[in-house]
């Protein structure tokens, strides 16, 4: 298990788990983060995150990313 910044660019992922405090999991769980859902990343700037998630394409910055580990 690695958080999501960890992946390769065009790899596709599966959630492990989605941490941090109760907010922040609703919050990722609403844009699609889901335990056993899939998730590519599509380009790293500075740290920050541009994913493919639930046929969405969602900007996350690295704090966030840093809390879904696949």
């Amino acid at each position: 298990m690695m958080p999501l910044t960890m992946v390769n660019t065009g790899e596709p992922s599966v959630i492990k788990k989605v941490g941090g405090k109760e907010e922040t999991r609703r919050f990722l769980e609403k844009l699609g983060f889901v335990p056993g859902g899939t998730v590519t990343v599509v380009s790293e700037i500075e740290g920050n995150l541009i994913v493919n998630v639930k046929d969405s394409r969602v900007a996350i910055g690295k704090d966030m990313a840093n809390k879904i580990m696949v």
